[in-house]
């Protein structure tokens, strides 16, 4: 087959490619020319050089995989290649080494003042008393994120004698524990810790994750690291607290934008900035081409790829019977995503009637991609979400059962945490999906497109009237309600449809009336 590579890829790859098939290497081609000749070809590797459009995609008639030399893989049109069936990989392990290597640099650089005493000897003066820094031995670590990159940084830290916390409610204890590190929430962790480094993904419940609020209960003398993403750490808050002392100092790799050569941070001394160099070593970028050209070797023989970033193909025999029920479990991931708390211990999936004769991989995985998406560095899908879970120490447990009493399929997904368990189950009915379990209340939504309200209660006369009194004063219209107990005067489940959420004002005002246990407002 041909492989045509377009980007400047290290060498290995390359030679990685050419044992097997034809290599055209074309590092410095425009999108028009692409567009003229990629439909020879079987497979396209790129970096991040050229955009991988629709109209690319289109022309890549015999196309079966496209490779991106890197982690992300913002320049191809991921819903295009799926769309007519192009595999698209990646390599989102290989520069974890040299990304929690570059950490540790930084929080060398930062004990010992490495770049300012540098820069002041090579001015001809001689410092010593003005670079009196301190040992990281002893000293607290505090990983927000303990996926892939955070995991190594705590190894490499433990190699250092720091004392290593960690905050990442989708990481395992046990996998914490190994690793040497004690879960903490992040107040504790941002209270206790001499150094604060962060991994975790960019995504709305992350951006501004660490602001002036966080920043202030940090220690005086304490530093914080960022080579995760820009915007994870509030950049002007960062830099008033660095030059107003309330914290000791930072280290930055990444910024809001890039280049950053006019950041509000490169105007503080006390502040170490590096132009995006997590992932710049020689290993790095050799492992980067190395992994992608095995991934689409794989593809071009038939095979599942390690790291497809995009949806797997489903046998076609087994589509219309088992894409109903991925819509379930991508449904129920979600629910529970918003409705649990806590760190995440285990996940048991059981699946009762017709669906537990067919193969639940993919039901499986979408259980886990709902679940942890958007709050992992990981790129998350139906292929690599197993794997993912796996590695962080998440056990993942099914069930299958030929009978089902009262619906011809039900799934039922249970979610146990430090702090309880969750369990919803569901099932397809007019080939759609409905949730018809929460926790031990059994009920049917079937999800629309507004907002709903959970709140756990003790079942009593006028709770109702006083949920929807709050509703109507906020000028939110309720369209359904969902009414379900265990026994009258006991505990009861009411679940309201809003057209619009409630403010957190307004929530904690329901939270407060008598018999209200908790209350949530979630987004299906």
């Amino acid at each position: 087959m041909k492989i045509l590579v377009a980007d400047s890829i290290a060498q290995e790859g390359i030679d990685t490619l050419k044992k097997f098939h034809d290599v055209d290497v074309k590092a410095t081609i425009s999108p028009e020319d692409l567009v003229c000749i990629v439909g020879e070809y079987e497979a396209l590797m790129v970096r991040s050089r050229i955009k991988i459009t629709a109209p690319i995609i289109e022309a890549g008639c015999k196309l079966m995989v496209i490779g991106r030399a890197g982690v992300g893989v913002d320049n191809i049109d991921i819903e295009a290649a799926t769309q007519r069936g192009i595999v698209v990989v990646n390599a989102p392990t290989a520069n974890t080494v040299s990304a929690a290597e570059h950490t540790i640099a930084l929080i060398l650089a930062l004990s010992r003042y490495i770049p300012q005493a540098n820069a002041s000897l090579k001015s001809h003066l001689w410092k010593r008393g003005d670079f009196i820094g301190t040992e990281v031995r002893g000293k607290t670590l505090g990983i927000i994120g303990l996926g892939n990159i955070g995991s190594e940084v705590a190894r490499r830290a433990a190699g250092l004698e720091m004392k290593i916390v960690a905050c990442d409610p989708l990481v395992s204890v046990n996998h914490a524990r190994n690793l040497g590190a004690e879960m903490v929430p992040l107040t504790d962790l941002l209270q206790q810790s001499d150094f604060v480094t962060v991994h975790v993904t960019l995504s709305d419940s992350t951006r501004g994750l660490i602001s002036a609020k966080e920043l202030s209960l940090m220690k005086p003398t304490a530093r914080i690291i960022n080579c995760a993403r820009g915007g994870i750490i509030n950049e002007e808050d960062l830099f008033n607290a660095v030059e107003s002392g309330k914290i000791a100092g930072a280290a930055v790799d990444v910024f809001t934008k890039e280049p950053a050569t006019d950041n509000i941070l490169l105007g503080s001394d006390k502040i170490i900035v590096t132009p995006h160099l997590g992932a710049s070593t020689t290993e790095a970028q050799t492992s980067v081409s190395t992994i992608v050209a095995d991934q689409i070797l794989t593809v071009l023989k038939g095979e599942s790829a390690r790291y497809a970033v995009n949806a797997p193909m489903i046998p076609p025999e087994t589509m219309p019977i088992l894409t109903p029920f991925i819509n379930v479990a991508l449904l129920q991931g979600k629910l529970i995503k918003q409705m649990s708390g806590g760190q995440i211990e285990g996940i048991t999936i059981s699946y009762e009637g017709e669906i537990s004769n067919y193969s639940t991989d993919a039901v499986r995985a979408a259980v886990i991609k709902n679940l942890l998406q958007g709050s992992i560095e990981e790129r998350i899908n139906l292929i690599n979400a197993s794997i993912i879970a796996q590695n962080r120490g998440i056990t993942v447990t099914e069930h299958k059962k030929t009978g089902c009493k009262n619906y011809a399929s039900l799934i039922t997904t249970e979610v146990s945490t430090n702090k309880g368990k969750i369990i919803v189950g569901g099932t397809v009915m007019r080939d759609e999906p409905h949730i018809v379990r929460i926790n031990n209340y059994w009920l049917d939504i079937k999800p629309g497109q507004g907002y709903l309200l959970f709140c756990d209660n003790k079942d009593r006369p006028g709770l109702i009237g006083q949920v929807g009194t709050i509703t109507g004063k906020a000028n939110i219209n309720v369209s359904s309600m969902h009414l379900s107990r265990l026994k009258p005067g006991g505990a009861a489940l009411m679940i309201l449809e809003m057209d619009e959420p409630l403010d957190e004002a307004q929530m904690e005002q329901i939270r407060n009336l008598p018999g209200v246990s908790s209350a949530v407002v979630v987004k299906l």
